[in-house]
């Protein structure tokens, strides 16, 4: 993200992530060397019996192997099992320096909890430096083979995100030293073999997509974003390839609506379509993703003031687009047959200059509509409603699109879950179904079509605003005059989940989901 002379100088560090091997092997648990055994337990695991000896048979062993010290050591911890519990005893006695136990709450089933261990197996290797480290559950007869291939896959990809940490602005940094993670208990073979290959793909998306939002609007221009999202198409050209807009093209395009939020700024727009085509064979399905790509939002002459107006993080105003070309990279390493993707990213900045947009302008988008301008602050959707119609002319079947768009939907939803607007119950259950599979979380909001009296203008087609009720559905009503009736639409507004505000980083938030909506299309 190399960038000639930036503000302030600063250049991000070039990190190269250290690769963690991944294997799946049936050896039992008492004979595994290495630095941590690590056992994921639930809160029924660390039931003990008149003799306060475990019930479970995997710690039975070890605490057999280990003189009792297990069950005394969990004893004195008060460590039940519960969902964020963990304790690493270095105990000798097992192939193994440590054991750790790692609760996971009443029941473990979904990739969610799942992949929460992996981030847990994560921090305690992170905490003593290790090298290689198993994972095993206490109790996994339950588990079709189905569930162990994704309980498997999603304890990669956590432990993969959980070692990850963006040091590229830190004039210091520790290496994290974990180079093995040995699957213990879940199965063996060449299906599961591929599924961590896939968790591997997929993580390596998210930490792509976490590494663009977290860079700040000094480095992450409009321009270093198409420059990224080109050497996506470079890296992946048996598949991918890339068209990068300047504005005079855009202005040929007639998208008025895009180049008045761009307007104000030095740092001129980049319209970026990356377009994924299969190896080989017939095309089942057309689709497109768009994201919001504001890679800075000062709100405009409508600036953003005040507490809780969050204009230091606007740097995340491009989550939508991190999480489309995000999608990109995994998709470029994945290679899906049967489907065409268009990832589709109006990128600028909105900023305030003698040059930019003024409240009461009017502008006019590509498909001819006319909007009155009452917030220069509601850019997003000016910026997406281009970038939705040029989706549609690629003559697809189905669009989604992906911004942090508003405070309401935040407001509504809070700071994990992101709001989904669609009028397709079809488009609702393929993505809704893909989302169990990654483990982030949607909820479906209503597109109450009466509220669109708040967004008519008295000179023009619409205003871009409609008042603080119901904010995040007047904003999806607004970018729905931009969607082909014919082509199947959903607008996914995650304001919220694209930050970890506790951690001060970004989460990748959208890329496994739309990565498996994709395969879902594909297969």
């Amino acid at each position: 993200m190399a960038v000639a002379h930036t503000l302030g100088l600063t250049q991000p560090a070039s990190i190269q992530h250290p690769k963690i091997s991944f294997s799946a092997r049936e050896i039992d648990v008492a004979e595994w060397k290495g630095d941590i055994l690590a056992v994921g337990v639930i809160e029924n695991d660390m039931a003990k019996d008149e003799n306060s000896e475990f019930r479970n048979s995997v710690l039975k062993k070890l605490d057999g192997l280990l003189g009792g010290l297990l069950a005394e050591a969990s004893s004195e911890e008060d460590f039940t099992g519960k969902v964020g519990q963990s304790t690493v005893l270095r105990l000798p006695g097992l192939g193994s320096k440590r054991v750790g136990l790692i609760g996971l709450g009443k029941s473990a089933s979904s990739p969610a909890s799942f992949r929460g261990l992996g981030e847990a197996v994560a921090a305690a290797a992170k905490n003593v430096q290790a090298n290689s480290v198993a994972v095993v559950l206490a109790s996994s007869e339950g588990l079709s083979n189905e569930s162990k291939l994704s309980a498997a896959s999603a304890i990669a990809s956590g432990t993969v995100l959980g070692i990850h940490e963006d040091k590229r602005y830190k004039s210091e940094s520790k290496k994290p030293q974990l180079k093995s993670v040995d699957i213990l208990g879940l199965g063996i073979g060449p299906e599961l073999e591929k599924k961590l290959k896939y968790a591997e793909d997929v993580s390596s998306a998210i930490i792509f997509g976490r590494e663009l939002v977290n860079s700040p609007a000094n480095v992450l221009t409009p321009a270093a974003l198409a420059a990224e999202a080109s050497k996506i198409a470079s890296l992946y050209s048996d598949v991918l390839s890339a068209n990068i807009l300047t504005a005079e093209q855009c202005k040929e395009l007639k998208m008025g609506s895009y180049l008045g939020v761009a307007a104000a700024s030095a740092n001129p727009p980049h319209f970026i379509h990356l377009y994924y085509k299969p190896p080989n064979g017939s095309i089942k399905a057309k689709l497109a993703l768009v994201g919001k790509g504001l890679t800075f939002d000062s709100g405009g002459y409508n600036i953003k003031t005040g507490s809780g107006c969050s204009i230091d993080i606007m740097k995340t105003d491009m989550g939508g687009s991190a999480a489309v070309l995000g999608a990109a990279k995994a998709l470029g390493q994945i290679k899906p047959p049967g489907v065409e993707v268009h990832f589709i990213v109006a990128s600028c900045e909105n900023m305030i200059s003698g040059t930019g947009m003024r409240p009461g302008d009017i502008i006019t988008a590509s498909n001819g509509k006319t909007i009155e301008v009452n917030n220069t602050d509601a850019e997003g959707r000016l910026t997406l409603a281009d970038a939705l119609v040029y989706a549609c002319n690629q003559g697809v079947d189905k669009v989604v699109d992906l911004a942090t768009l508003t405070g309401a939907c935040i407001v509504a939803l809070g700071p994990s879950i992101a709001g989904v607007f669609t009028p397709s119950d079809d488009l609702a259950k393929e993505v809704f179904e893909a989302s169990e599979v990654s483990g982030e979380k949607f909820w479906r909001m209503p597109l109450e079509g009466s509220y669109w009296e708040s967004m008519k203008s008295g000179i023009a087609d619409m205003v871009n605003t409609g008042g603080r009720q119901g904010g995040a559905i007047t904003a999806a009503l607004f970018l729905k005059q931009f969607v082909d009736e014919k082509v199947q639409w959903m607008h996914i507004d995650m304001g919220g989940p694209v930050w970890n505000d506790k951690k001060r980083v970004a989460t990748g938030f959208g890329i496994p989901t739309l990565v498996e909506w994709v395969l879902k299309n594909s297969s």
